[in-house]
């Protein structure tokens, strides 16, 4: 008998991680496969029984953008900086819907999850990361949609003053940096509502009020100078004008409110990774 254990041999041994900061890079790599599933899961199965389909991608930004235009615009007489109103807030809203969305969706990881954690092992982190990975992809379809309103005012109306600036190669920093925030954001909001269901409540309440202190509405630049270092302690702030400033010529660029925004996603992940790792342990008793 001892003879017969002693010539057994794993494929594969699942155990406990030693360190809350263990990411499991290896394991996230081995069940690349399940990565990809989950992305085209979350990407196809969201508009899958709508009358339009994917067509939601495209209006979605749309319609924001013209209710926004009208209510802030014509109704509030909201200052846009010269740019066209409905450039403007299509601006805004294309990193700002990839950035609330995922991080909507990222809180929810082991509530939403919790039938799947409870039969399989895979490595949790996936979870999280797909959402942060097909929302790219929606982000993508909403980033064309603002490119031909943008080519539109920037070819064929030259009293649009839309002026894009060298920032605009910058933009897959801005990408990096919504990802990471949403997910750093998500993941601690998820290990949290495991014990706390009212945080999702919460979330959602915060999430709304955020959207008006991000630079989506108000520019930057129609704050009041004593009152800019409170905006600027919103990460997302310094992304949302970069972007503007690249694209649109309006907009404050500040390569040190930028470098905050990383170094503040950064430690965000950290804290998220330590959060949801301790969560991860014993989630299943308190789900």
């Amino acid at each position: 008998m001892d003879t017969l254990n002693s010539e057994e041999t794993w494929d594969q041994i699942i155990k406990p991680k030693s360190s809350l900061f263990n990411i499991g890079i290896t394991q996230l790599w081995r069940y690349r496969d399940l990565l990809l599933l989950f992305v085209k899961r979350d990407f196809v199965a969201l508009y899958k029984q709508t009358i339009l389909g994917p067509i939601w991608f495209f209006l979605q930004p749309v319609i924001s953008a013209i209710v926004f235009t009208i209510i802030f615009s014509y109704f509030a007489k909201m200052n846009t900086e010269d740019i066209p109103p409905i450039l403007f807030y299509l601006g805004g809203l294309t990193l700002w819907n990839y950035f609330s969305e995922c991080l909507t969706k990222t809180s929810d990881t082991f509530i939403q999850n919790q039938n799947i954690f409870g039969k399989v092992y895979f490595p949790r982190l996936i979870i999280p990361l797909s959402v942060t990975l097909s929302g790219m992809l929606k982000l993508l379809i909403q980033f064309i949609v603002f490119l031909v309103c943008w080519s539109y005012y920037y070819f064929w109306q030259k009293n649009a003053y839309v002026h894009p600036q060298i920032t605009i190669l910058l933009f897959p920093v801005l990408i990096l940096i919504m990802a990471g925030l949403s997910l750093g954001f998500g993941i601690i909001f998820s290990s949290l509502t495991t014990k706390y269901r009212d945080i999702r409540f919460l979330l959602q309440f915060a999430i709304q009020l955020m959207m008006y202190v991000s630079s989506v509405i108000i520019p930057l630049s129609q704050i009041p100078e004593k009152y800019r270092w409170v905006f600027k302690l919103n990460p997302v702030v310094a992304v949302i004008e970069t972007f503007k400033h690249g694209f649109l010529g309006t907009g404050i660029f500040d390569l040190f409110n930028l470098l905050y925004s990383f170094v503040f996603m950064v430690i965000l992940i950290l804290v998220g990774l330590l959060l949801f790792n301790n969560a991860e342990k014993s989630f299943m008793d308190t789900v």
